[in-house]
């Protein structure tokens, strides 16, 4: 417990705002993220399948912040294995 409630408060937004911050980048980043090719406009406009009800199925291109995302990830549980490792810290 804290002497002063307005620390609670302080806290909080400290934790809420890089939080709201990293989800708009990252939704920002996936409206933006295509890279626009011939091959690419050609792939989205051919469809591949129709189901009943009128709905198309067609090829996206997978996002660049997805993939940033994934290796950013990967990269980072490797590095904290190794560093765990080398450290010696027992879990």
């Amino acid at each position: 417990m804290h002497y002063f409630e307005l620390r609670n408060i302080q806290h909080f937004a400290a934790y809420i705002f890089p939080v709201c911050i990293s989800l708009f980048v990252f939704a920002a980043g996936l409206a933006f993220s295509h890279f626009k090719t011939k091959k690419s406009q050609q792939a989205s406009g051919k469809i591949y399948h129709t189901f009943s009800g009128g709905i198309q199925d067609r090829e996206g291109p997978f996002p660049l912040v997805l993939i940033l995302t994934i290796l950013g990830t990967v990269l980072w549980a490797l590095m904290y294995i190794l560093a765990i490792g080398f450290v010696g810290v027992k879990i």
